[in-house]
Order: C-alpha cells, then sequence, then structure tokens
C-alpha cells in the first residue's frame, strides 16, 4: 500500500479473474465501475484503474471512504481495520492522526492516449481525533508539460499529498 506496487495489483486481479473483479468493484460502488480497460486492448485486470476505463471522482472517493468508516463495505470487518491501520501516515498537530493514500497518472488526449507530460495527482483520506473524523480528497492537474522521467513520474502524487496537508493543517488551527 505505502509504495503502491501496481506489480502486486496486478498479481491479485490475474489471481481474482474479470468476472470477481467486476464483481467487487460493483459491490463497492466503486466509481463508475468501468473495468474494461483501455478500448481494443484487453488489458482491464492490469489497467483499467491507471488513467484508463475505471473513473472515479473526488466526491465519489469521498464517499467511498465514508463507507470504510462507517463499516458499510461489503467485507469483513477486520479486512476493514486491517486496511485503516495500512493507511495510517503520521500524527499532525493538536492529536489529529492522518490517514491515507496517493495516486497519480497520466492525462489524456482528446483521442484517450496518454499523455506522458502531463499527469494528475491525488491524496484522499482522513484525519481523525477521538471520534471526530474528517474525510478529504484532493485532485489535481498538471498545467504545464514536463519532460517526465521515472524519478518524477509521482510528482503529481507528491505535490497533492503536500497541497491537502496544508490545507489539513489550515483546517486544525481553524477548529481547536
Amino acid at each position: 500500500m505505502k509504495n503502491s506496487c501496481v506489480w502486486y495489483s496486478h498479481f491479485v486481479t490475474a489471481k481474482l479473474g474479470m468476472a470477481k473483479f467486476q464483481e467487487y468493484v460493483k459491490k463497492f460502488e466503486y466509481g463508475n465501475q468501468d473495468v474494461s480497460g483501455d478500448k481494443g486492448k484487453d488489458n482491464g485486470l492490469t489497467s483499467s484503474w491507471i488513467s484508463s476505463s475505471l473513473k472515479i471522482s473526488p466526491l465519489e472517493q469521498v464517499a467511498f471512504i465514508e463507507k470504510i468508516l462507517q463499516s458499510k463495505s461489503p467485507v469483513k470487518k477486520e479486512a476493514l481495520q486491517f486496511t485503516r491501520n495500512l493507511l495510517y501516515l503520521e500524527v499532525l498537530p493538536e492529536g489529529w492522526k492522518l490517514y491515507g493514500k496517493t495516486g497519480v497518472g497520466d492525462l489524456l488526449h482528446k483521442d484517450g492516449s496518454h499523455d506522458r507530460t502531463r499527469q494528475r495527482g491525488w491524496f484522499v483520506g482522513w484525519i481523525e481525533r477521538g471520534d471526530r473524523k474528517v474525510v478529504f480528497a484532493n485532485y489535481l492537474e498538471e498545467e504545464t508539460p514536463k519532460n517526465v522521467n521515472n524519478l518524477a513520474r509521482y510528482a503529481a502524487s507528491k505535490h497533492a499529498k503536500e497541497a491537502a496537508k496544508e490545507k489539513l493543517l489550515q483546517f486544525i488551527q481553524l477548529y481547536r
């Protein structure tokens, strides 16, 4: 989870198979639920969630996380608690705990092909202190094309996380 190992996601989806993968996405009511992948490439099991057919808005991500926090997902409570533990990142000021996950992908050209010079990034999660939880989703699109090398591939997710943390720290200061 920490390193977003795509190879491991490929392993899991291959073990599930397309029918079971589709069933889980539907049960979770995750985004548009389209796991078909890139048009004409038959890559839904390996690529549908990476700048491809499976899309989810920031508001849908917030709703998805709220279901997890309320234990309203179609999985065992132990699995939900395990996931929450995996998403824990750090303690912020005033005792707020930060949980979250970054993501990154290419922006797409109008024809659906990947723009390898521009990325989209997101950071979604929640902060909690005691019984109080605040769920968030921060999404950004890079405006300026870049010469993206392997080291810079994940810059958009890093920027989304930094921006979200800045806003969360402001929130914490306002609501002491």
